[in-house]
């Protein structure tokens, strides 16, 4: 839970930053970016849960 917490308060503060300064923001759309969040995710836990399946193709 800390790291979410430090996380979310960094991005946080280089929003912060990035408005005083009036600079574009450092991400993609929302949707889109959110989305790409979760598929490098899923897609990240996929590999690992299916990995030991596949022990000689991943070594």
């Amino acid at each position: 839970m800390k790291e979410v917490f430090l996380s979310l308060l960094c991005g946080f503060t280089v929003g912060v930053i990035f408005a005083i300064f009036r600079l574009p923001i450092p991400a993609p759309p929302a949707l889109a970016g959110i989305a790409g969040i979760i598929g490098i995710y899923l897609g990240f836990k996929i590999i690992t849960w299916l990995s030991p399946l596949f022990q000689s193709f991943f070594r």
